[in-house]
């Protein structure tokens, strides 16, 4: 079928479905999951939101979204969520203290941690708290896909946006599904979930991230690390120009990784650099038997993906859609950690959505822009800055020593074991969204 006489056909199968003095569409059968015009000539489904994006920040907006009751199809290009997963997903105490997770998806607590200097000098911090869990983000996200379809969301996998068509009340979602044949579905909102280059943002004209690191990661199983769980964390602007290279284990899993800006950085270079470089420090803590132990070893995964470090972007919504995660920037610009931000971010969203397509609420939409968070970001933008800055190992030596001093120290048990992570929304929004969650209208969002 031509693509411009399909939707030519639509507009005007839409403008014979008006909207009758009521507020009701004619010709439309009502129904939780979705409704279909009776009129054969109809080629339109609808769904009062359309989350582009399956990953974690998409799967739980659909399902909140789906529990508040309005009508949602989650989409994504990939069949099989476990394949091609773009984080470690380390998981912080902050996030398991908020967050229903479930267990089997979790690692054993992580409460070490192991700094190295480009000269290799340990600086071994120790929390007495449980500090982080590493997940098994192919079941989680198989975990959290279904809890979205048994809240009612419709599952697409395999099928890819290719553009929106804002009508003037609702936006049609012009879709590819997995057989290439085209999919049109009318909604109230588009949800961008869709990663660090979201095609969701540059369809609604949204803002888009300009600054951005790539990691990439082995994760091996089967390889017997002694000792507890711990996270190493190294230091070295030839291997991780701008970032970190680390070896996170948990007594189940060792994950070997690396990232960096991608005009200072060879992944593939790197990551054999930093595979080399953690069998040659676990084995001289005496955590494995031979420093050539992960070069005989064979990874059961590997992963990669760009990770925005640029803050959270100004312009997050309009009145036809906002964006979440990574498309919106949630990350934080100093650790480039997501999965906290993301979360929290995609919760606030959730309730905002609701109200603004709850009648009898008022809509407070127009407060999710950048503006009411990116204050909240400045002193890591200036640590981001800097950091980018330092690129020779001699500055970043001493900048090891300076931690192993009482004062600084303090501050890099603050970086790994402190409680900050993504800015609360300022009073004036999350008084907003109090007042009209207390309603009696609707539904009221539930983490």
């Amino acid at each position: 079928m031509d693509y411009a006489l399909h939707y030519k056909e639509l507009r005007e199968s839409v403008a014979r479905n008006a909207v009758d003095g009521a507020g009701h569409e004619v010709g439309a059968t009502e129904g939780r999951r979705g409704t279909h015009h009776r009129n054969e000539d109809a080629l339109t489904e609808r769904q009062d939101v359309v989350v582009i994006g399956a990953g974690l920040s998409g799967l739980r907006m659909a399902r909140l979204l789906a529990e508040s009751g309005l009508a949602v199809l989650l989409l994504d290009r990939k069949m099989d969520l476990g394949q091609g997963v773009h984080t470690t997903g380390i998981f912080v105490r902050r996030t398991l203290g908020s967050f229903h997770l479930p267990p089997e998806c979790l690692g054993p607590a992580v409460r070490h941690v192991t700094l190295y200097s480009p000269a290799r000098r340990p600086l071994r911090l120790i929390s007495p708290r449980d500090e982080f869990r590493i997940g098994r983000m192919a079941p989680l996200y198989e975990h959290e896909l279904g809890r979205a379809r048994t809240a009612g969301a419709e599952w697409a996998p395999r099928h890819r946006l290719e553009g929106l068509e804002f009508l003037r009340s609702s936006t049609l979602v012009k879709l590819t599904d997995p057989e290439g044949a085209h999919r049109v579905v009318r909604t109230r909102f588009v949800v961008g979930a869709d990663g660090t280059f979201s095609t969701a943002a540059r369809h609604l004209d949204l803002d888009r991230n300009r600054d951005w690191i790539v990691g990439v990661e082995e994760v091996f199983r089967g390889v017997d690390v002694q000792g507890p769980p711990r996270l190493h964390v190294m230091l070295d602007p030839q291997l991780a120009p701008g970032y970190i290279a680390w070896a996170a284990h948990d007594g189940h899993e060792l994950h070997v990784g690396t990232g960096g800006h991608p005009s200072r950085f060879e992944p593939d270079r790197a990551l054999r650099g930093v595979r080399e470089l953690a069998g040659e420090l676990l084995a001289r803590e005496g955590l494995i038997s031979s420093r050539n132990e992960l070069d005989r070893a064979h990874p059961s995964e590997r992963r990669a993906g760009a990770i925005p470090v640029g803050g959270i972007l100004t312009r997050l919504s309009s009145p036809r859609g906002l964006l979440v995660g990574d498309a919106a920037g949630a990350p934080s610009p100093l650790t480039a950690g997501g999965l906290d931000p993301c979360l929290r971010l995609t919760a606030l969203a959730a309730q905002l959505i609701v109200d603004h397509l709850t009648p009898g609420r008022a809509s407070s939409l127009c407060a999710y822009h950048g503006r009411n968070f990116r204050p909240r970001f400045v002193s890591r933008l200036a640590m981001r800055r800097l950091y980018d800055r330092l690129d020779d190992p001699r500055l970043i030596e001493v900048m090891c020593l300076g931690l192993r001093m009482l004062p600084l120290r303090f501050a890099a048990r603050q970086l790994f074991f402190g409680d900050g992570s993504f800015p609360e929304p300022p009073a004036e929004l999350r008084d907003a969204v109090a007042a009209t969650a207390s309603r009696p209208v609707g539904a009221t969002i539930r983490t």
